[in-house]
């Protein structure tokens, strides 16, 4: 797990661009075998950090949101490992998320929609949720979902193996 400790806690992110930035940042310091999961309800950038993510990892693009074909790999062009994209929104369970056999050992795998269902592919992940800081989502109009508004953006490494028994 390659992350370094400045990136972990909580964070406001002001703009899209600021959303991008933060994942080029990150992905600059992946390697294959890490895992990201991210959590946020529509609207509050997880395709957007997955974005610059991709940029730091200097991996093919365009980035879109896999929500309809659930996984997309982008080979890296720099030589180094590519990025699996996933949307687990409209998997059932993690067992579905298992059978897409992704190369968790060889890939950098970023998981939309994954909490509650993606732990259990790796003993050590990055969580990062993204927020909006507005009412829920059916508070929202939909053409509000990319708007340049803050955000906020908290990782936490985790790690099965120094969690009590």
């Amino acid at each position: 797990m390659s992350v370094g400790p400045a990136f972990l806690g909580r964070q406001e992110i002001a703009t899209s661009e600021g959303m991008e930035q933060l994942g080029r940042r990150i992905g600059q310091q992946l390697a294959a075998g890490d895992l990201l999961i991210l959590t946020g309800p529509l609207g509050a950038g997880k395709t957007t950090f997955t974005r610059g993510l991709a940029e730091g990892l200097g991996v093919r693009g365009p980035v879109q949101s896999p929500t309809f074909v659930i996984a997309r790999t982008h080979p890296s062009l720099v030589g180094g490992a590519p990025l699996v994209h996933v949307d687990a929104y409209r998997l059932g369970s993690g067992a579905e998320l298992d059978d897409l056999d992704l190369d968790l050992s060889r890939s950098v795998v970023v998981i939309e929609w994954g909490r509650g269902m993606a732990e259990d592919l790796a003993d050590t992940w990055w969580d990062i949720e993204l927020e909006r800081p507005v009412g829920g989502d059916d508070d929202l109009d939909p053409s509000e979902l990319d708007a340049d508004a803050p955000r906020f953006v908290t990782i936490r490494r985790e790690d099965r193996s120094a969690s009590p028994a």
